[in-house]
């Protein structure tokens, strides 16, 4: 069902952002000649408006033909030629898809958080304190309370200190309870040196990592690696971080029964250059957040913000790392295989995924490449400085070297998929 979701999704997120592109044509009085969802043979087309609409075979996208839109469209010195109007008319024609994309991620990251958020925790109960935490705390601490109000997670701790500058915990040991003041400004101290409790069990497996090629599954425990006995997450993430092979040997256990599995220590900008193995911790505590519609609308615009913003800043890293691009790149089978794993946690994280994917696709529309909707924005800018059009055999040309590009990406994509499908399945 997950996998029909995603489909779905996929379709009104093409629909919205060639709609965009659609009603921002029409306001400017451009003629629309063509509006298809999908590319190659229609599964099924009709004219309506004069207007011929079409759904194609291959579901990678879409398109808006506009009257006089192509370097060799006869209708170009029509009044409601696409290239007879101004270049800001152009430009927010372009500009108007991408805008589509973002408000249709701002509103599912808004209903996502209208809907019951199921959390993922650990218990509030400390593994390590470091640094000068040991005079607040010591392992075994339970977190009772911040303000007189319970806790069940760890995390909820952490958030809870974000209510006012300073914050009475109640703290649990050895069956007597304690009290201390902790400033909300201690928030960044504290995740640096205070550690919950966490087992050694496997919570999600990374798309395209060593532990999904290692076919890893969550629920898995590591009881051992390089042959030395484990308990503590911890410990031993510090063990496979610092191996002193490329490799480490894990023992994992699965339903009562013990398997060991050889996996390669990997790199990437994900990791920001550290060794993983491409595993998270398992959250034993759940329970469901629930927000107003004020509160959804401000946490959807914050997140919506912050994600865009982190999607921009790995832009530039890939830009100053082209090399990374292979392992950061994914297509339909990593977007299939990270809806099933999200779409687990409840509708509303595969909401909350829907909107992120949207987002991407207003952030690759808008990179300044010919053939995709930065480009023409780009194009549209530089005509309303030199106060002419580029002229059409320019535009043809990058156009033509935009789609290889375009291509090349998308193929790089599709095989940096498959060939992690491929390891995954020798992996027996």
């Amino acid at each position: 069902m997950t996998l029909l979701y995603t489909i779905l999704a996929f379709g009104l997120m093409i629909f919205i952002h060639e709609l965009g592109h659609f009603l921002a044509a029409r306001w400017f009085g451009v003629g629309i000649e063509k509006f298809s969802i999908g590319f190659g043979k229609p599964i099924k087309e009709w004219k309506r408006g004069g207007v011929l609409w079409r759904i194609g075979w291959i579901p990678l996208g879409g398109y808006v033909k506009m009257k006089g839109e192509n370097t060799d469209d006869p209708n170009q010195e029509a009044e409601d030629s696409f290239l007879r109007k101004a270049w800001w008319k152009k430009a927010l024609i372009g500009f108007s898809g991408p805008f589509a994309n973002l408000l249709l991620g701002l509103l599912l990251f808004i209903f996502s958080f209208i809907l019951p958020v199921h959390i993922q925790d650990q218990y509030p109960v400390l593994s390590q304190v470091e640094g000068s935490w040991t005079q607040v705390f010591s392992p075994g601490d339970s977190i009772v309370s911040v303000n007189g109000k319970p806790v069940k997670g760890f995390s909820e701790f952490l958030e809870n200190l974000l209510a006012q500058p300073e914050n009475t915990v109640l703290i649990s040991r050895a069956g007597e309870t304690k009290t201390a003041m902790i400033g909300s400004e201690d928030l960044d101290s504290l995740l640096a040196s205070v550690y919950p409790i966490a087992d050694t069990r496997v919570g999600e497996v990374v798309p395209k990592t060593a532990a999904y090629h290692a076919k890893l599954q969550p629920g898995d425990r590591i009881t051992a690696v390089d042959s030395v006995v484990v308990l503590d997450w911890y410990v031993m993430r510090e063990m496979i971080v610092n191996a002193p092979r490329d490799e480490v040997l894990l023992t994992i256990e699965r339903d009562g029964a013990s398997f060991t599995k050889s996996l390669k220590l990997e790199s990437s900008l994900n990791t920001n250059g550290t060794r993983a193995i491409g595993i998270m911790q398992y959250q034993p505590v759940r329970y469901d957040r629930h927000f107003n519609i004020l509160e959804a609308v401000k946490l959807g615009a914050y997140n919506t913000a912050n994600f865009i913003a982190l999607n921009y800043r790995m832009l530039g890293k890939l830009l100053r790392s082209p090399g990374e691009i292979r392992k950061s790149v994914g297509g339909p089978v990593m977007i299939a295989s990270m809806s099933q794993q999200i779409g687990a946690r409840g509708f509303g994280s595969l909401i909350l995924f829907f909107g992120s994917i949207s987002l991407v696709l207003m952030i690759m529309n808008l990179l300044p490449i010919p053939i995709l909707d930065g480009g023409l924005i780009l194009f549209s800018i530089i005509e309303g400085i030199i106060r002419r059009p580029i002229p059409l055999r320019v535009q043809s040309a990058l156009q033509s070297i935009g789609f290889v590009l375009l291509m090349a990406l998308m193929i790089l994509a599709l095989y940096s998929d498959v060939s992690s499908e491929i390891l995954r399945f020798m992996n027996r």
